[in-house]
């Protein structure tokens, strides 16, 4: 009885060292895992998909983004043009509009962590997605989880990461719209329409399209539109 009591004791001792052993460690090199929000924010990369800006400078009003988008998350309202607005009651974040927009007028963020009062107020006109909302930050630190072979940590690091992303642009010449095959054009006016720069008349003399090259925006409008496929997209110096 004796002995298996001092076994009993030697035994409760060894925890008691483990768990000040651990207590010490944890104090000068912590290893959790838990991201200390908000003091501290998880680092994410560039193409972290967050709330979505909208830039209306470079808006060329193409209606890309509204097409594309498969959750019909976005209507365009008319303003100086025919600008975006956001439903992020219906918007799945897959960013396909930013990525489709061909002037980098959308920009993606790594804001996430918004909150909205009413499901009315998740409905975002042009006007409301021009600037960031209003975030309170307490983060000073930065986290990254690291994977190797030895295993995984995180490493920390005091900076403040930049939640708004520039677009990057595909490099490529400007386009602007031509018609390729005049003669069956129909003059409907379709494409007269619909432009957004007011780029494109009628000779009514002649029946065929006048497309100013200075006022084309390049946005394909038209020849998304046109019932003859007579327009086409083609590449300026």
């Amino acid at each position: 009885m004796k002995v298996e009591f001092k076994a009993n004791k030697a035994e409760m001792l060894r925890s008691h060292i483990e768990v000040i052993r651990e207590a010490f460690k944890q104090a000068v090199a912590p290893d959790r895992v838990t991201v200390e929000y908000p003091r501290e924010r998880k680092k994410y990369p560039p193409n972290f998909r967050g709330i979505i800006l909208f830039d209306p400078e470079k808006c060329i009003s193409c209606f890309r983004c509204a097409q594309i988008c498969p959750a019909n998350a976005i209507q365009m309202t008319f303003y100086e043009k025919a600008w975006p607005g956001i439903d992020y009651t219906k918007c799945i974040f897959c960013h396909f509009c930013v990525e489709s927009c061909p002037t980098g007028a959308l920009k993606s963020t790594k804001i996430h962590d918004v909150a909205f009062a009413t499901m009315e107020e998740m409905k975002l006109r042009a006007v409301q997605l021009m600037k960031p909302p209003e975030v309170f930050r307490e983060d000073k630190v930065t986290v990254e989880y690291l994977i190797d072979d030895k295993g995984w940590k995180l490493v920390r690091k005091p900076e403040i990461d930049e939640l708004v992303v520039e677009a990057v642009l595909p490099a490529g010449r400007r386009k602007i719209s031509v018609c390729v095959d005049p003669e069956s054009c129909l003059g409907c006016r379709i494409c007269v329409e619909l432009c957004p720069s007011d780029a494109i008349a009628v000779d009514r003399k002649a029946n065929k399209l006048k497309i100013d090259a200075k006022k084309c925006s390049g946005c394909g409008i038209c020849v998304r539109n046109c019932p003859m496929r007579v327009l086409e997209l083609r590449e300026v110096s």
